[in-house]
């Protein structure tokens, strides 16, 4: 694949050297060459003839030269909305999400589904706290979705009054903060909390609270470093 990608790139750039000098390219049957006679600027009179050759273009190397074009600039497409949509990188910041995510871990960043679906109970989402472009993206899980009831109580998170139950295991909760008294959450709102329950700043403080839907980056679903956690996100 390498030698046949550096034989097209060889092919390609003859062609274009070729145009860029001034040869005149034209397709001919078996005429030969043409002699066309040229004037003296000055006398106007005929002096002499020059010599156009007809050149052979290799019509079937042009359109292998086409498509190979047309394939790279379909992968540069196929890559740029792939990364805008799917790969957008974010660090992971201090140890909120331990032990899931550390700090320092890169993950992926989905930005397409959210345009389609929301966010569900669960899902780790990095949003802007309160909207804030100046800062980084926070990573937290969503517990609670528009419409439903909130709040902690001797250490646990209570969801439309039932005990939230998780597939990961987190600490009891320390301080409950602003959910320690019953909150609904509007059409638009999320309720996150760290998994590393007591050193998380997550929607039981008001400098961040619920997160508006708006607010939202996308989903994190996959970790790209460190190798040995290389894979996708619970």
């Amino acid at each position: 694949m390498r030698k046949e990608t550096i034989a097209r790139l060889s092919l390609f750039s003859k062609c274009f050297i070729e145009l860029h000098r001034g040869f005149i390219i034209k397709t001919v049957s078996d005429q030969g060459s043409q002699n066309k006679e040229w004037k003296n600027e000055k006398t106007g009179q005929g002096t002499g003839v020059w010599k156009e050759e007809g050149r052979k273009i290799n019509l079937s190397l042009f359109q292998e030269i086409i498509v190979w074009i047309l394939e790279i600039a379909v992968t540069v497409v196929i890559a740029v909305v792939f990364t805008y949509f799917f790969g957008v990188r974010s660090t992971v910041i201090g140890p909120s999400m331990s032990p899931q995510l550390e700090d320092g871990d890169e993950v992926l960043i989905d930005r397409f589904m959210y345009k389609f679906i929301s966010p569900k109970s669960g899902d780790i989402i990095a949003f802007l706290p309160n909207g804030n472009t100046n800062t980084h993206y926070y990573l937290k899980r969503v517990i609670a979705v528009p419409g439903d009831t909130v709040q902690i109580k001797d250490g646990s998170v209570y969801v439309n009054g039932e005990e939230f139950r998780e597939e990961i295991e987190t600490a009891r909760m320390e301080d409950a903060g602003i959910a320690g008294s019953e909150m609904t959450l509007a059409e638009d709102e999320y309720f996150v909390l760290g998994d590393n329950r007591n050193n998380s700043e997550d929607s039981r403080y008001a400098n961040i609270g619920n997160i508006r839907e708006d607010y939202i980056i996308g989903k994190a679903w996959f970790v790209i470093s460190p190798r040995e956690k290389l894979g996708f996100i619970q």
